[in-house]
């Protein structure tokens, strides 16, 4: 008996031996889900790495 499992994008029906797209059930929802990270679609929670540099942050000049 095959595996299948249940495609991340779809949630059809994908056998995973065998399957060069697994998880997914076919490239076209590999290239999806890889298109919602690319656009920060996808997000994990938490704090931001860096915060973000304020206008005045950015000159290194010591005219004022």
């Amino acid at each position: 008996m095959l595996k299948e499992v249940n495609c991340p994008a779809c949630r059809r029906l994908a056998p995973w031996q065998g399957n060069p797209h697994r998880p997914f059930c076919s490239e076209r929802c590999r290239m999806h889900d890889l298109g919602n990270w690319a656009s920060e679609g996808y997000r994990i929670a938490g704090d931001p790495a860096e915060p973000p540099l304020a206008e005045d942050d950015d000159r290194d000049d010591d005219t004022e």
